[in-house]
């Protein structure tokens, strides 16, 4: 086994002969390749690196905890470090990002909240998942801006929507209104989600249809259920500038689109996509595919023999 450089984490159980396999990411994707290389070896030091506070959660299910649909936030999580560690001897360490890959060393860089260490890797598997994509608008640092893609996105939304509604209560008398851009999966559930918590929607898609993946004689169907329940649709056209307005206003923003329309937001949700986030990969020099994501064989094998 290669060992890890002065000043790196082990565990202390850790035989000296155990091959020692790293994983990077965790989440779906990490998380079940890890428990996978526990069954097929008992013996090996398996380390689990996540930049985030989680490293299980159910992705699927935020669009349903801000609906209020799934009641309790902690219902998301389906694992914790701990229990990772009880049931497969997983060592997860949360908010661990790494920064750098030496595969020649083959070792990687890893940035924690008390230091930077080097960690060594008989095997290193990579499973950094995907970046949001946030398209080329200006204001899209504004608070009103929000994604919906972790569990910290939907921290932040669900705590802009809960401040929202305070307002109401309050005797806020403007209706509280919000702009998905993007109408795809994740996005129509969002808006069925904002619908629920009575927020007036409008969404904004570039292309001409709602879902763009649906078949084109099923959109329209879609279109008019939305519409049915209040929904405005933007189709192909795209946002260009979220525009703060001032205190004192009824609302917080408006999203100016490129045909000329400007709607009123007190949340704007983007929801346009993701794209694979192979940055570290890439600056290790491993093969990248086509459109950008990690180049892999038949078995997931890497162009490294050891990632």
């Amino acid at each position: 086994m290669i060992p890890s450089t002065p000043g790196s984490t082990t565990h202390p159980s850790e035989p000296d002969d155990a091959r020692r396999i790293v994983v990077v990411g965790g989440v779906a994707g990490g998380m079940s390749a890890a428990a996978r290389a526990r069954r097929l070896d008992e013996r090996a030091s398996i380390i689990v690196l996540e930049q985030s506070d989680h490293v299980s959660f159910a992705g699927c299910g935020l669009p349903y905890q801000v609906a209020g649909e799934i009641t309790e936030r902690d219902a998301l999580l389906l694992h914790t470090p701990a229990s990772l560690r009880a049931s497969l001897d997983l060592d997860v360490r949360t908010r661990h990002r790494v920064t750098a890959i030496d595969r020649a060393a083959r070792t990687v860089t890893v940035a924690a909240e008390d230091g930077t260490y080097e960690l060594g890797y008989d095997a290193l598997l990579l499973a950094p998942g995907a970046t949001t994509v946030l398209p080329p608008v200006a204001g899209l640092d504004h608070p009103a801006v929000h994604t919906l893609r972790t569990m910290a996105d939907l921290d932040a939304l669900s705590a802009r929507l809960a401040q929202l509604e305070a307002e109401v209560a309050a005797g806020r008398t403007a209706p509280l209104r919000a702009v998905v851009v993007g109408a795809g999966f994740i996005g129509l559930e969002a808006v069925e989600a904002l619908v629920g918590r009575g927020l007036t929607v409008d969404v904004v898609e570039r292309a001409d249809q709602v879902l763009p993946p649906l078949e084109p004689d099923l959109a329209p169907l879609l279109a008019d259920e939305l519409r049915d329940h209040g929904v405005g649709l933007h189709l192909g056209t795209s946002a260009s500038a979220v525009v703060p307005q001032p205190a004192g206003a009824d609302h917080a923003v408006a999203l100016e689109l490129a045909d000329g329309t400007a709607l009123d937001a007190d949340v704007v949700l983007v929801s346009v996509g993701v794209r694979p986030a192979s940055d570290l990969a890439a600056a290790a020099g491993l093969a990248l595919g086509e459109r950008g994501a990690i180049r892999v064989d038949g078995d997931q094998r890497t162009s490294d023999p050891h990632v």
